[in-house]
């Protein structure tokens, strides 16, 4: 009889979905310069379709949860609109087209070009946030670090004592779920209102912090016990290869980029009347 173990943290590729397959340095090297240019666009075409093409690889290359439907239907075209709103009541009205007046209110106005900055503006931290999701949602931390050691040569003392801090704070969820039901099972800190909330956290700090004291030693002697440090590098364990379609991800990603970029060129100086 053979015993069968389950790593928490190996690769899970979910069928029929590419983004979970790639390598997560492609997904970050992908969209990395359209996010960095998107920054200095000032046009509103530009992140439209920059946020049409996130929109499309997610939908295409990711595993459409519940929440990430509220993320891309509700939660990215809500706070576009928000900050939007919210632009256009700031902007100078000495800087803008004033052709067209949307609202006036006594001696204030809202003008046409204060609203298309603003929403030009919204959409384009919109797009940003879009485009940051394709690694976001496709990437775990392990699997991240493992690539920095890999391809990039990051030294594996900083990589691997990133990840052990990286899986503290899971720890800490479990350990903060464990001292609060020992305390409801004891009845300590009942009561409602703020003081009774402040009592219970309080309550929570001494064997939160003595929890993770524990932890960390654990984990110290368990990294001494394999001799981390002790060589300048390591046997790994699972490998997160670069592979032909990564390179295939990034240059199509980059082309569309150029092509969209190309076409609506934000930089271009308006032409004098």
């Amino acid at each position: 009889m053979t015993a069968t173990t389950f790593d928490p943290y190996a690769r899970v590729v979910a069928p029929g979905r590419f983004l979970f397959a790639l390598n997560p340095l492609a997904k970050i090297a992908a969209p990395l310069p359209a996010i960095v240019l998107l920054v200095f666009a000032r046009d509103l075409a530009t992140p439209l379709a920059f946020l049409a093409l996130a929109y499309a690889v997610l939908l295409a290359g990711a595993r459409m949860t519940g929440r990430l439907v509220l993320v891309l239907l509700i939660a990215i075209p809500a706070a576009a609109l928000l900050v939007g709103l919210g632009m256009s009541l700031w902007a100078d009205a000495a800087r803008v087209d004033t052709s067209v007046t949307i609202l006036q209110i006594g001696g204030w106005t809202l003008y046409g070009g204060a609203v298309a900055t603003g929403m030009a503006t919204g959409v384009r931290l919109a797009a940003i946030v879009a485009l940051a999701l394709i690694a976001g949602i496709s990437t775990n931390g392990p699997d991240l670090v493992r690539s920095l050691v890999q391809q990039l040569r990051v030294p594996y003392r900083i990589g691997y004592t990133a990840l052990a801090a990286f899986r503290f704070v899971p720890r800490f969820g479990y350990e903060l779920d464990v001292i609060r039901q020992a305390h409801r099972v004891r009845g300590a800190h009942g009561g409602r209102g703020p003081f009774a909330a402040i009592a219970r956290w309080w309550g929570y700090i001494v064997p939160l912090l003595a929890g993770a004291i524990r932890h960390a030693e654990r984990v110290a002697l368990a990294m001494d016990a394999r001799a981390f440090g002790a060589h300048p590098d390591r046997t790994e364990r699972h490998l997160v290869p670069w592979r032909a379609r990564d390179t295939v991800f990034v240059l199509v990603f980059w082309a569309v980029s150029a092509a969209i970029l190309w076409y609506f060129f934000p930089w271009a100086v308006p032409a004098a009347s």
